[in-house]
């Protein structure tokens, strides 16, 4: 904590809650998730939201090498003259919007994630190979990521990850550990991917289209949503208005990551 309030005042930097610049501070937070990403000496390692180091400066004397996005260019500055200062010439900081750049290739991917754009750099992440994720997030946001069926935090984050990857929440944050503090726990989750390819290229989007009427029938809410399918709402309940699966009889909440799956090969074969 010190250590942050040092820099902070040392280069006049005022952290912005509201781009979900909270930053950790406890020290025994930052050995767990550094011994559980355990980094070899040949691995490169992705960081999104890099801050002022905390978790960058003890990856880069670990890994291979570090690839660290942040897009606040005077925090990103600060960064860049702490590692000068650690003479350390492994990391690579990239000055930019991790939600609009392709990442360089990397081996597992570590960070204390803005919580602002958790949702959409996750399905991105989702996207490149990796070994391991140890990532931080909203306590609430972490619990929709392995939500059951039925409950109030399943959702198409939960289903995505039923097929892409082994997710499981390591270790509860208090507000305590992160200056400034925010208002709600956090979480420390780790992401292992599975070696699992779906074919059916309207799953992502079937998946999408259903959830945003989560409390409707699925026939009613592929209608309702039918320009995620690059469709209109008259052409698509003409088409499934002859389907007879009971699937399409159920209430989206209720139905499991494969259900859905089996509702996307119908999609398929009727688009």
């Amino acid at each position: 904590m010190n250590d942050t309030r040092t820099i902070l005042k040392k280069y006049n930097l005022r952290l912005d809650k509201n781009k979900s610049q909270n930053y950790l501070i406890d020290s025994n937070k930052v050995k767990f998730i550094l011994e559980h990403a355990d980094i070899q000496s040949d691995e490169v390692i992705l960081e999104i939201g890099a801050g002022i180091g905390t978790l960058t400066i003890p990856m880069a004397k670990k890994a291979k090498k570090v690839i660290a996005i942040e897009k606040d260019p005077v925090i990103c500055d600060v960064l860049r003259q702490r590692i000068i200062q650690e003479k350390l010439s492994n990391v690579e900081l990239i000055n930019d919007d991790a939600l609009k750049i392709d990442f360089p290739q990397f081996d597992k991917t570590i960070s204390n994630l803005p919580y602002q754009i958790s949702s959409p750099v996750t399905f991105k992440l989702l996207e490149y190979p990796f070994k391991k994720a140890i990532l931080m997030y909203q306590k609430e946001f972490a619990n929709r990521m392995q939500a059951e069926v039925g409950t109030k935090n399943y959702s198409r984050l939960t289903v995505a990850l039923y097929f892409k990857a082994d997710c499981e929440i390591i270790n509860i944050v208090k507000p305590s550990s992160f200056i400034p503090q925010p208002k709600i726990d956090s979480a420390i989750i780790e992401l292992t991917p599975k070696p699992i390819i779906i074919e059916n290229k309207l799953f992502p989007s079937v998946t999408r289209a259903l959830f945003q009427h989560k409390n409707k029938k699925a026939k009613k809410a592929l209608i309702e949503s039918a320009h995620e399918l690059n469709s209109d709402k008259k052409t698509m309940k003409k088409l499934l208005s002859d389907v007879e699966n009971d699937l399409f009889e159920e209430k989206v909440f209720l139905l499991n990551p494969e259900e859905i799956l089996e509702i996307s090969d119908v999609m398929v074969n009727l688009l």
